[in-house]
């Protein structure tokens, strides 16, 4: 009887000892799992983007990085003559469209990507900022388009489209009919879309090494931004801007960076 009672009190104390300090069966090098998204940060009052570096140690990048996005690109960059053609190969998808607090998002199924010096890109969701994030000899344009790539390796690629005021995108209308003007998300299997429709027809564009231009501001991100922007009515601007007034990081310092030209 003494026996069974000890026994039983020792499996209760490795209970309680599992459940303080459990036991992980994940492999020694995964990744830890960041919990920014738990941080609130806007780009407004006192959580702005000149104080994302102190609302966690997750952000830190976001005031000491040096190779952060997004940049003031100048207006005379000599071409690079081995700089290889981006291939696209986006496929049509039904859309699924968020509002997440920050932007409006349309996160992408698998099987798009893009292919660019023999690296294969996923393509997982787009998104829009406005004014423009980047900017061209000092010049903002009304909008950018990201469109956010991952390799098998966990790398970044984002192809950046500015959008300048002009005629009506008959492309963008079928997002903007569906655009949630406060957090949610919709899926609408009967409205078809294809990110290759945002793309401009001319696809000559800007290279540089940077960073994601939201926290935690990771750096390592290959940006591809398209020379030539794409065009939207004042009337869709605004209406995007009537659910988001301002939604840019305001452009980073380019330190010892190189910018290219394809």
């Amino acid at each position: 009887m003494i026996f069974i009672f000890v026994l039983g009190y020792c499996l209760v104390i490795l209970s309680l000892e599992f459940i303080i300090n459990p036991k992980s069966n994940a492999p020694e090098n995964q990744p830890a799992t960041s919990n920014h998204h738990l941080v609130h940060w806007s780009y407004g009052g006192s959580r702005n983007p000149s104080r994302w570096g102190e609302l966690s140690e997750d952000y830190i990048l976001c005031e000491t990085g040096e190779f952060q996005s997004p940049i003031d690109i100048p207006k005379k960059i000599l071409a690079d003559e081995t700089a290889q053609p981006i291939n696209f190969n986006y496929q049509i998808i039904p859309l699924t469209i968020k509002n997440n607090g920050h932007t409006i998002q349309v996160d992408y199924a698998p099987g798009s990507y893009m292919q660019i010096n023999g690296e294969t890109y996923q393509l997982l969701q787009f998104h829009f900022h406005t004014p423009s994030e980047h900017t061209v000899d000092e010049k903002a344009y009304g909008m950018e388009l990201h469109l956010v790539h991952q390799n098998q390796a966990g790398n970044f690629a984002v192809v950046g489209v500015l959008i300048e005021e002009g005629a009506e995108n008959y492309f963008l209308q079928p997002l903007w009919d569906h655009l949630l003007e406060v957090e949610g998300e919709k899926n609408l299997e009967k409205v078809m879309i294809n990110a290759q429709s945002l793309l401009p027809e001319k696809r000559e564009y800007y290279r540089y090494d940077g960073s994601l231009t939201t926290p935690p501001c990771s750096e390592g991100v290959k940006w591809y931004l398209m020379k030539t922007p794409i065009e939207a009515s004042a009337e869709q601007i605004e209406q995007f801007m009537e659910i988001y007034q301002m939604n840019a990081r305001p452009v980073q310092p380019l330190h010892r960076r190189k910018i290219h030209l394809n």
